[in-house]
């Protein structure tokens, strides 16, 4: 027989198992550019056409075999093919310049009433011009498509990408034609499916589409690809990192780090990778934080190539129970938020969107933002650098994941490891999450702990998270004991007394917290629905006058907890949610937001803002 402590540890052996035998998840795609919109870019957002195909027709023939797998690969709707003059000689039943249009980025759903709840494929055609230059490179390159998408340039298939919220980028300048004129096609298809990330049960919309910018980046043949400028981890005075080269003169060049504001000028040498390794001292740097967000001109340049870039500087760390920002405690005063615009509603498109939602954050008096449950716009990190907000980031590792499943763990990584890449130079990100409200289970404990290590390996900067698991028991004790807790360098999680459990608001005071870890505790979600508008009294459910008591007996339960320091109620606004089904009071949203999906600002949200004000008193003197 297996020894138990053996049978434990299989779960781990055969994700590292996986890990080895797959290698990286069906992404052929090249290493994302480092501050990709901030290159030269032909940007290809606008109408693109488009043509629903449930049937997936447009990939498979008769047969379920797949067009681009076939010996001529051809066949499919990203040949973009047209009749000749002979209309009759020849069959073809779809025509993209005659198809509708839509605006990208964007979801479908919101587009198109036909695509509401639509799950499946849709085809994406945008035609442009790039005359390709002697001794440049040009990458094509998708912010996010959801879920599975597989694009094609000029008839020939660039790759297959799986994941709803992380960049997708390809090489393609052996693919640019000669005379100029250029085609995109992209299959996107939103369906959900139990061995993915995230699995097939969420709470929230499953918008379909392309949904975040698209462009074609140039660079020189050899040029910088990737970098990372940030503090030494627990070491202000070290500017630490790195910066990659990468085409066939990458070995042995001078790459120059210059911020000027800061009298920093170093000359760095690459190996034989191309990789140089930053360990300079940076004693004059002026320390980024909510209260005074600097943001310094940073450029590196190696031969032909230069980039740009605005990066922040600070330190975060934990001692015991504090959280520790450039060495001083503070509260992080926050609150959750999807990437969706209430007001469309629809995926957030573009800056003003985002920086709506931000405003509307800091307006609540939060130095800090959840950006649950997946990794959003890159343009969100650089805009709470900008505004001073602390960011959690996560992906969306989110209830009932397939944990035992190599190619779903490997998927999971994949995510965790753009997002992380993504987000390395933003001084905003403070915590990388790697998942939230997951069940307990050895296969579930091996799966999340490797995301922890791999996570760690990446970025050590920065603070590690999940929204853990919690059970109460009779005697009105809430208990915070989840092994994962372990490994985490915060104590979070989700609970929703007084709304899913606990009785009336009045009545949620009683409970107490027993919280196993001796380190911070940032809860990541608490809550209730309430339509705006709909008033009652206290105990009057889905009314502004619940909400608001919901929130005002909250504070006053998890005041008691020593280590509270800091919280990310759910949610700033409401927000779409297919399995919210209350005909009066839901509609297809969740209602908790603090915030209306017409924009109205609920009672509950001036409890939360003058606790805050509270809580910048005495963290911040102000």
């Amino acid at each position: 027989m297996t020894p138990p402590n053996l049978l434990k540890m299989l779960p781990a052996v055969l994700l590292v198992l996986a890990g080895l035998l797959l290698g990286s998840p069906a992404h052929s795609q090249t290493t994302l550019l480092q501050n990709a919109p901030g290159r030269s870019v032909l940007s290809l957002n606008g109408r693109w056409n488009y043509i629903i195909d449930p049937y997936e027709n447009g990939f498979y023939d008769y047969r379920r075999e797949a067009f681009d797998q076939s010996k001529s690969g051809k066949g499919g709707y990203y040949d973009n093919q047209k009749p000749s003059s002979k209309q009759e000689e020849e069959l073809i039943e779809y025509d993209f310049d005659q198809s509708a249009g839509m605006q990208i980025p964007g979801d479908w759903n919101s587009q198109d009433p036909r695509l509401l709840y639509y799950e499946g494929t849709v085809w994406y055609k945008k035609s442009f011009r790039l005359m390709p230059k002697a001794g440049k490179r040009y990458f094509i390159y998708f912010g996010a498509i959801n879920y599975e998408s597989h694009i094609y340039l000029n008839g020939r298939k660039l790759g297959m990408h799986k994941g709803g919220f992380t960049p997708i980028q390809y090489d393609i300048t052996s693919q640019l034609s000669a005379t100029g004129d250029n085609f995109v096609v992209v299959k996107a298809d939103n369906t959900r499916r139990p061995e993915e990330v995230p699995t097939i049960n969420t709470d929230w919309w499953n918008y379909g589409g392309i949904t975040r910018d698209v462009f074609v980046a140039e660079t020189p043949a050899t040029f910088i690809n990737d970098y990372k400028v940030q503090l030494a981890k627990d070491a202000p005075g070290t500017l630490a990192g790195f910066v990659q080269l990468s085409g066939e003169g990458k070995a042995n060049q001078t790459v120059t780090l210059i911020i000027a504001e800061a009298g920093i000028k170093h000359n760095l040498k690459t190996d034989a990778e191309g990789r140089a390794t930053i360990s300079i001292p940076a004693k004059n740097l002026k320390m980024w934080s909510p209260q005074s967000p600097k943001l310094y001109a940073v450029s590196l340049s190696s031969g032909g190539d230069a980039v740009q870039d605005k990066i922040g500087f600070r330190t975060i760390q934990t001692k015991g129970q504090d959280i520790l920002l450039n060495g001083k405690s503070i509260y992080m005063r926050g609150i959750s938020m999807h990437d969706e615009n209430p007001l469309i509603p629809g995926r957030a498109r573009g800056e003003g969107d985002l920086r709506m939602l931000l405003t509307w954050a800091k307006e609540l008096g939060c130095n800090y933002v959840r950006l649950a449950h997946y990794p959003h716009n890159e343009t969100m990190l650089k805009l709470a650098d900008e505004m001073g907000l602390l960011v959690w980031a996560e992906v969306p590792v989110y209830w009932t994941i397939a944990w035992t499943n190599p190619a779903t763990y490997q998927n999971a990584e994949a995510q965790l490891s753009d997002l992380i890449s993504m987000g390395k130079n933003r001084a905003s990100v403070v915590v990388w999450s790697v998942g939230n409200e997951t069940p307990l289970g050895d296969p579930r404990l091996a799966f999340m702990t490797n995301l922890v290590k791999k996570a760690r390996s990446l970025d050590d900067t920065r603070l590690i998270a999940a929204a853990l698991e919690l059970h109460r028991t009779p005697d009105n004790v809430v208990h915070v004991d989840d092994p994962l807790g372990e490994s985490l360098d915060l104590t979070s999680f989700n609970e929703y007394a007084g709304w899913y459990w606990g009785g009336k608001p009045s009545e949620i005071t009683r409970y107490t917290f027993d919280i196993k870890y001796n380190k911070p505790v940032v809860v990541s979600e608490f809550g209730g629905d309430a339509l705006a508008g709909y008033h009652g009294d206290a105990e009057t459910r889905w009314s502004e006058e619940y909400q608001e008591a919901l929130y005002q007996n909250q504070i006053k339960m998890l005041s008691t907890i020593k280590g509270l320091r800091g919280m990310t109620p759910w949610i700033l606004a409401d927000f779409r949610a297919t399995r919210r089904q209350h005909p009066v009071y839901q509609n297809g949203f969740n209602r908790k937001g603090l915030i209306s999906s017409t924009g109205t600002k609920k009672k509950a949200y001036y409890v939360l803002q003058e606790y805050y004000r509270q809580m910048a008193a005495k963290y911040d003197g102000k």
